[in-house]
């Protein structure tokens, strides 16, 4: 029976219904320690990248360890610190940051704002003035590489929203160091998500080091480079790129520069220390095909239906050593066709009943559920041990509907 550390699954499903998530703590800790084994002889410092995961307990398991956090809105800012990550450890990154974001991010005293375009740095200079501040900057470059990783979560090519253009690079830098209320203290760079090939890496950094170089030979001081996050991990067939190797490209990009270096791993910390558990509604037998209709679907997990991400899906219980595997899709309720999780996937016999874990679902699964077609949120759960706790409770429909207020003209 698939377990989380010491917890069998299907216990937890027991006690709480399905559909739920589960993370187990071990793995979150293990791998950030090994993230920080792997830069030990750096001045590195580990921001765990909150939009991969943003559940509170998840936050402070990691912030206990020692991490940072790198965070994209006000929201993900309140969480950190509600999770007790300490301000000065904390980058707010993201491309259309606003005014009031930006006031909040500078009265809690947060470590560093990465702007990503000149407007941005003008009105970050305005609200900084005005609060008699200096804000703490680095400027995101779009180094234009290619991350050879899916289109919708590759953010470095010069196409991309994001970050400044590596040709005006030099001039915005000019123009922070000479704005009032900017302190230009570095240079930024995240090039996309899923990278399992370190190639695309070794060329944004070296170009990002050239950079430092020119601006300081040309007068601007520079001492923090942050290298942002995006390895991948193992879904199907990939081979992650190993620590080690990751770490020897930024030690050999920035040798020799005297940088303080910030590092924002999200998918890598606690992807794979997560799974989303789901039971078999009907075994339903089509023209053509055969079907698995789950109690989860597309607003539980949205990445097959948005990414065409691939997870594992394993059953719960061992299978019969005898039993041959069939193709079938495994579908969920939503009243959409592409609520669809796999198709002709091969898997056991199962039946109405049987329980289902989606693996490697601690990233970006819970964070961007919703509760479309009026379903509720799915709880998530942290196992330590043999214990485990709901972390995010399943809402009742009562707390749903209040959320929806009806205006006095329909009382």
């Amino acid at each position: 029976m698939l377990a989380a550390e010491g917890v069998p699954l299907a216990q937890i499903a027991a006690d709480i219904g399905t559909p739920f998530y589960c993370y187990a703590s071990g793995a979150i800790e293990a791998q950030y320690r090994r993230y920080a084994e792997a830069f030990a002889d750096q001045d590195a410092r580990i921001h765990y990248a909150v939009k991969a995961n943003h559940n509170l307990a998840v936050i402070r398991t990691l912030a206990r360890l020692g991490a940072g956090a790198d965070v994209v809105s006000e929201g993900e800012l309140r969480r950190a610190l509600a999770a007790g990550v300490p301000p000065d450890r904390i980058v707010f990154s993201g491309v259309g940051k606003t005014r009031e974001e930006l006031a909040f991010a500078l009265a809690r005293g947060i470590h560093q704002i990465n702007v990503e375009s000149e407007p941005e740095l003008e009105a970050l200079s305005e609200v900084a003035s005005s609060m008699g501040l200096r804000a703490p900057v680095a400027l995101r470059v779009n180094p234009d590489v290619d991350a050879r990783t899916h289109a919708k979560i590759s953010t470095g090519k010069k196409e991309n929203k994001f970050g400044i253009d590596l040709g005006l690079v030099h001039a915005s830098a000019k123009r922070a160091a000479g704005l009032p209320g900017i302190a230009l203290e570095g240079l930024a760079v995240h090039i996309g998500s899923q990278l399992t090939d370190l190639a695309p890496y070794r060329l944004a950094f070296s170009r990002l080091a050239e950079l430092v170089r020119e601006l300081r030979a040309e007068g601007v001081g520079l001492r923090r480079l942050d290298l942002g996050g995006g390895l991948g991990i193992a879904y199907r067939d990939e081979t992650p790129p190993s620590l080690a190797d990751y770490a020897a490209i930024v030690r050999d990009a920035t040798r020799g520069l005297d940088l303080a270096l910030s590092l924002e791993p999200g998918r890598a910390l606690v992807g794979s220390a997560g799974v989303l558990v789901a039971r078999i509604i009907y075994r339903k037998a089509g023209a053509t095909r055969s079907f698995l209709v789950l109690d989860a679907a597309m607003n539980d997990l949205i990445r097959p239906a948005l990414y065409e991400a691939w997870h594992e899906i394993v059953p719960l219980a061992e299978p019969r050593p005898d039993a041959e595997s069939m193709p079938v899709d495994v579908v969920g309720p939503v009243c959409e066709s592409g609520d669809t999780f796999a198709t002709s996937r091969m898997l056991p016999p199962l039946a109405a009943g049987d329980l289902l874990a989606f693996l490697s679902a601690g990233a970006y699964g819970a964070v961007m559920s919703s509760s479309y077609n009026s379903r509720r949120l799915v709880p998530e759960v942290l196992v330590r041990g043999e214990s485990f706790a709901v972390v995010r409770p399943r809402p009742t429909f009562d707390e749903m509907l209040s959320q929806d207020a009806m205006p006095d003209w329909l009382r």
